[in-house]
């Protein structure tokens, strides 16, 4: 089956287990041999999803697309990805690739061709070949940038995120783009990275970010980043590790203002937040996670501060699965039957959590500390 791909594509010979590597890809569409650059995770596994990372421009931008990919991973700052560049810098080709009508703005001939060859044979042969999330990104600049937009002209835009740095716009782009995000029900980040150097660009490019924030849709996570001290060259190395903050930060762990400002003030049961941010990022990201201990630690401790006893349980009954060899889960099962006032049940979890290895600031002498006081408290 996989022989019958080389009809337009030359595929990889190196092993995945290899961090980067750079291909020739024979393209139907283009007619032409295109250099690729792929990196995959040190410890890729096929039982699991990747989201996928397009990044055009790939000889300026492909390394600081897979160093921040790599450091926000090592940080619990996003999950780990699937990265493909394609290199566009030699004979100047990028402005074949990406060239418009300057009457219509749409891409020219070549463009249509470039825009088949990524959506038709590039991310086709990596969804078959590798285990990718649906959750796509798409990384372009100035010129490029402008034209990773043309796929929020399709019905189902084929990307989730779009992180554009100092678009050089077509033709009523600053109007379009707009228009279309507004038209997507489906989640979708847009990230506008620009120098606060001042160009012929400026003024659409303030008019499409000024037309986007009116944009009133709870699915629309959009963020405008303006360097200052950037000119239209040194921008290219700016904020692309803020714009995978912004747009995985629902991936991160619960942080001390996240706590404060929407855990403790809300309504809803503590445990419900747990559980909303998991389901949430199963949901966009098609990915299981590993609940965070860091994530347990903070529902253990609002559960106490607001006194939301109820959410103990199915907080332990968490820990039971993602922590069964330890303490965690039959210590907070004894806090709830403690505090529950069934005393026999608090006691004899407490029992079963000294029996089990300590974790995190759970130690054995606290379950013995509330064993000994049980009984002395009960007479047992």
């Amino acid at each position: 089956m996989l022989r019958n791909l080389t009809l337009f594509a030359l595929l990889l010979c190196a092993s995945v287990n290899a961090q980067v590597t750079q291909e020739i890809f024979e393209s139907f569409k283009l007619q032409e041999r295109r250099d690729v650059k792929y990196y995959f995770p040190e410890d890729y596994d096929e039982k699991k999803k990747y989201p996928l990372i397009v990044v055009l421009d790939a000889e300026y931008l492909f390394d600081q697309v897979v160093a921040n990919a790599k450091f926000y991973n090592q940080f619990h700052g996003m999950p780990a990805s699937i990265i493909v560049g394609i290199n566009q810098s030699e004979k100047s080709i990028r402005f074949d690739d990406c060239a418009w009508d300057e009457e219509n703005g749409l891409p020219s001939e070549k463009g249509k061709k470039f825009f088949e060859f990524l959506g038709m044979e590039i991310i086709p042969y990596l969804d078959l070949n590798y285990s990718t999330a649906p959750f796509k990104m798409v990384v372009g600049y100035d010129i490029t940038a402008n034209y990773t937009n043309y796929w929020l002209f399709k019905e189902n835009s084929l990307f989730n995120a779009y992180i554009n740095i100092s678009p050089t716009l077509a033709p009523e782009m600053e109007s379009r783009v707009p228009s279309r995000l507004a038209a997507f029900d489906k989640q979708m980040f847009y990230e506008l990275i620009v120098e606060g150097e001042k160009s012929k660009e400026t003024p659409k490019i303030m008019a499409m970010d000024k037309a986007i924030k009116a944009i009133d849709k709870e699915t629309l996570h959009y963020n405008f980043q303006l360097y200052k001290g950037a000119d239209h060259i040194s921008i290219a190395t700016y904020g692309i590790g803020k714009a995978f903050d912004n747009i995985f930060g629902m991936f991160k762990p619960i942080s001390p203002k996240e706590y404060k400002e929407q855990i403790l003030t809300s309504e809803e049961p503590v445990y419900q937040y747990l559980e909303n941010k998991y389901k949430g990022i199963e949901e966009l990201f098609s990915i299981k996670k590993t609940v965070d201990l860091n994530d347990i630690m903070a529902i253990y401790a609002a559960s106490r501060k607001k006194e939301d006893i109820e959410s103990l349980k199915p907080l332990s009954d968490l820990c039971k699965e993602e922590f069964p060899e330890t303490m965690l889960g039959f210590y907070f099962e004894g806090e709830y039957y403690e505090q529950m006032g069934e005393p026999k049940k608090a006691l004899k979890t407490f029992e079963k959590a000294f029996g089990m290895n300590e974790i995190d600031f759970l130690t054995k002498e606290m379950a013995l500390e509330k064993i000994d006081a049980l009984k002395a408290d009960f007479g047992y």
